[in-house]
């Protein structure tokens, strides 16, 4: 798509409305001035600068998530919504604020020149909501391939944590000496003091996913979200448990998802089995956990928590767990059940030490779990769990 700067905005504005947003004009004119004021280059700012105009409420970020990346991708953003060059007088100033406005003969030349497209955009955008909101147990296999597609715009917006290292910048609150003393010795005269600042770096995000026969369905399109976040950021460790623990995080960073998770269905050699998930977590908190849940690590368990060993020795390694990260977030299929309750003794040994409690049954609870994921605190939680209720 070609075009001005407003009229990207107000197509935009325009495809958010047939998804359900409530976006009127003082919005989209809103949105407008924003893209005005930033680098249209950078394509962060543009996504948050028409997040704060066009979002009203949190729920709706996943969807905004979506819907930007698609147009991002159909219009090469950065092309379209460069200002137009001067050809003639008129020409001479970028788009403004009014030029958002559409006037009654222009909305009915639109509603009676381009039906069909409208009508079926509209269609799309119901078939986009509906595959959304689906469980990914029911779907077909058209329907895995479309939601993957759907999985591959998804970014984990973790923040990035403060390290223990610290590096050159003119703006650090810190002398550096050493710095100094080298540029000194080097350049001789008046000394210019060198600065530094503790360096930042996202936090390791670790992955517990359960593969037994309850959850083989789930698994199987988990992992193509989890090899899109893998090849997306740094530190991204995957481990896969039924009756035994298997680290698949090596076979997780080939670039092709198909040739990545066929390695994966190698390496695991308990897939559809049964599920002992206390004896699996004592094998990661014995083995794994001090080589991979420093800096702030985040920690994601997906599972159902139907234990095969009926939550015996659970509660401790969730505790042991829960004490060695900086966030447990508990990720169940069964809470797509609005009846779900904590019955089983897995279920109940785990709860008590997680941080997050979160449905993983479709695309919407995984938008919103990455909406959730980008609002982390940078510390520890206070009060935490610290015995089993």
């Amino acid at each position: 798509m070609t075009g001005t700067l407003a009229f990207n905005v107000m197509y935009f504005a325009r495809m958010l409305r047939r998804a359900g947003f409530p976006i009127g004009p003082g919005q989209t004119m809103t949105a407008l001035a924003a893209l005005q004021a930033i680098d249209l280059g950078q394509k962060d700012d543009v996504y948050w600068a028409l997040h704060a105009a066009l979002v009203d409420r949190h729920a709706r970020s996943g969807m905004f998530r979506f819907a930007f990346e698609r147009f991002w991708r159909a219009t090469s953003f950065e092309a379209p919504m460069a200002w137009p060059a001067p050809a003639r007088a008129a020409a001479d100033s970028p788009p403004t604020l009014e030029s958002v406005s559409v006037s009654e003969q222009d909305r009915e030349r639109e509603s009676r020149d381009e039906p069909d497209a409208e009508t079926t955009e509209t269609l799309s955008w119901s078939a986009a909501e509906r595959l959304r909101a689906m469980d990914f147990e029911a779907m077909s296999a058209e329907e895995r391939a479309e939601a993957r597609r759907m999985m591959a715009l998804l970014r984990l917006p973790i923040p990035a944590v403060p390290t223990r290292r610290f590096h050159g910048s003119p703006s650090g609150s810190r002398i550096d000496m050493r710095a100094t003393l080298r540029k000194m010795v080097r350049a001789g005269g008046v000394i210019d003091l060198q600065r530094r600042r503790r360096a930042s770096r996202h936090p390791p995000l670790v992955v517990l996913c359960d593969i037994s026969g309850s959850m083989a369905s789930y698994a199987r399109m988990l992992l193509h979200f989890l090899h899109v976040i893998t090849n997306d950021r740094d530190r991204v460790h995957t481990f896969l448990f039924g009756t035994r623990l298997t680290n698949v995080t090596r076979e997780m960073a080939h670039r092709d998802p198909d040739v990545a998770l066929a390695r994966v269905s190698r390496a695991a050699r308990d897939w559809s089995g049964g599920t002992r998930i206390g004896q699996t977590l004592a094998t990661f908190n014995r083995l794994w956990s001090r080589r991979v849940l420093g800096q702030g690590a985040v920690v994601l368990v997906i599972s159902d928590g139907l234990d095969r060993d009926g939550g015996e020795g659970l509660s401790q390694e969730m505790e042991r767990l829960q004490h060695s990260c900086r966030r447990l977030i508990w990720l169940n299929p069964l809470l797509r059940y609005e009846a779900f309750e904590p019955k089983s003794a897995g279920i109940r040994a785990m709860l008590p030490y997680v941080d997050d409690f979160r449905p993983v049954h479709n695309i919407d609870s995984l938008a919103s779990l990455v909406a959730a994921l980008g609002d982390l605190p940078s510390e520890r939680l206070a009060g935490r769990q610290h015995k089993a209720a």
